[in-house]
């Protein structure tokens, strides 16, 4: 396979709405890491199909906007990331709920996860010191030979309540959309148990500051063994 990794990979999985994407960035800055938001990738395309007038639901559809990712750009930085697609800086963009309500059919497309899960390990092999991947099945399909890997997870009405607090509207669609794409992805990918080797932090009472200290500690530990 490849040469030996000098970097080090924490690669980190979960249900929506578990924090993932904050937590991973703060543990990459804490480090000193890169950072990697797969999800962006996902959040990119579906914000290409919706802005040509296409529906995210239909295979063909997305299968047809993968030829974009050779222009998808991600700038793997813990201080902040920028996503462009096709010359378009998406990075505010991606981040609304138009978006978060259609990603899960480019997602849950077969063709789509393996085009862009060759570009995630492209981005982890090139990584140094090391980096943070955040992600759907980012443990056990993108990267399971992760020095690093966690499954980050909380009671659902926990994550219901805190990505309300991250895009307000109404508490109970929020809920409807959280549990929609759980039980979507879901079809594609298991991300509720942890698979061998995978080191399960629930959230559920600890602090933001208490799960980012968690797994630095597991990433520090792993570096010193």
């Amino acid at each position: 396979m490849s040469t030996e990794r000098t970097s080090t990979v924490v690669a980190i999985d979960g249900p929506a709405g578990s924090g993932k994407s904050s937590v991973a960035r703060a543990v990459a800055r804490e480090l000193g890491f890169q950072f990697l938001d797969t999800g962006a990738a996902y959040r990119a395309l579906t914000w290409l199909i919706l802005e040509r007038g296409g529906d995210t639901d239909d295979e063909a559809t997305v299968v047809g906007s993968l030829e974009a990712l050779a222009s998808l750009e991600l700038t793997v930085d813990a201080a902040g990331q920028r996503v462009a697609i096709e010359g378009h800086d998406v990075t505010e963009a991606i981040r609304t709920e138009r978006i978060s309500g259609a990603v899960s059919g480019v997602a849950r497309t077969i063709a789509a996860r393996e085009a862009v899960n060759i570009r995630f390990r492209d981005v982890i092999a090139e990584a140094r010191p090391g980096i943070v991947a955040e992600g759907r099945d980012i443990t056990t399909v993108v990267a399971p030979d992760a020095d690093v890997r966690v499954l980050l997870t909380a009671d659902e009405a926990v994550r219901i309540r805190r990505r309300f607090g991250d895009v307000g509207g109404d508490e109970d669609q929020v809920g409807a959309r959280l549990a929609a794409r759980d039980a979507s992805d879901s079809q594609v990918v298991d991300f509720l148990h942890a698979a061998d080797g995978v080191t399960v932090v629930d959230s559920t009472d600890l602090t933001f500051d208490e799960t980012v200290d968690a797994i630095v500690r597991l990433a520090t530990e792993e570096h010193h063994d």
